[in-house]
């Protein structure tokens, strides 16, 4: 009997949800699927694998993983949450099959690194390997904290423990497809910017903080040091610091593209996209 269900997210993943599927199905059976309104092949491809699939409009990804959580039959008592565009490698399916057989009754959640891959290539330095992030969590305990952007799974009651094995992140779309997703990812991180000036620290979000994960640590640097950089300075920076100091140059050509798109370039077009919604806001008020 399967001992945790996998519950992904998809929106014409036809061309990921594959290798995604025969990467778990070692682990689990138990497969759940939310559909945002794929019109390729995804669903099909899926329900070949056994997955149950349902439908549910897409408005945030934090709103979809939890009505997921909300409305799925789940039997097992562990569930873990995957991107269609991840596989899990047979170290880590090795290492979950362990901790499943005899789990710490206190624990609650588990940590597992990500291993991105981009063109091709892994991407080890620039301080993005490896990072922490958890996937693991008891039925009933966690959620997914309410933010547009840079969403963490949160676990309410008891500890969480780190499994030393890797997800793969491997997106087979190409480029075109990655800078228009990050176009649309940055218009959704103003949408934080924005709601934070104006809300407190809620007690269903990350708490930053420099003593604990690696997730709240970067929550820490972003909120306390990044965000209070002055705009258009910060991703010069940023990039400096991640391409040069933490080595991003040592990732080849692909690392260039990946640490210059992703670490400058799309932090220089989330703070334009603050400058333009400020200079509305401004107008709108004369």
């Amino acid at each position: 009997m399967d001992k945790i269900s996998v519950l992904i997210l998809t929106h014409n993943e036809e061309k990921n949800i594959k290798k995604c599927l025969e990467s778990i199905l070692p682990l689990t059976k138990s497969v759940y699927i939310v559909d945002s309104g794929s019109d390729d092949k995804t669903v099909e491809v899926a329900r070949g694998y056994g997955a149950e699939v349902a439908f549910h409009k897409w408005t945030t990804y934090a709103d979809q993983l939890n009505w997921g959580l909300d409305n799925f039959d789940f039997k097992t008592d562990w569930i873990m949450r995957m991107d269609a565009d991840e596989e899990i490698t047979e170290g880590l399916v090795r290492a979950l099959h362990e901790f499943l057989a005899a789990p710490p009754q206190d624990v609650s959640g588990v940590y597992v690194r990500r291993r991105v891959y981009f063109l091709g290539r892994w991407i080890r330095h620039g301080g993005y390997y490896p990072t922490w992030l958890l996937r693991v969590f008891r039925k009933g305990v966690g959620r997914c904290e309410a933010l547009w952007m840079d969403e963490h799974i949160i676990v309410s009651s008891g500890r969480t423990v780190k499994i030393y094995e890797d997800i793969i992140d491997y997106n087979n779309k190409d480029l075109t497809f990655w800078t228009d997703k990050h176009n649309k990812y940055a218009s959704r991180e103003v949408l934080d910017v924005m709601a934070k000036r104006d809300r407190s620290e809620s007690h269903d979000q990350l708490s930053p903080s420099l003593t604990q994960t690696q997730a709240h640590s970067r929550r820490w640097v972003k909120d306390n040091v990044y965000a209070k950089t002055p705009l258009f300075v910060r991703p010069f920076l940023y990039f400096i610091y991640r391409y040069f100091l933490r080595l991003g140059f040592l990732d080849g050509k692909e690392g260039l593209i990946f640490h210059f798109l992703q670490g400058f370039w799309y932090r220089f077009l989330v703070d334009a996209k603050i400058f333009e919604y400020t200079q509305q806001q401004r107008l709108a008020k004369k």
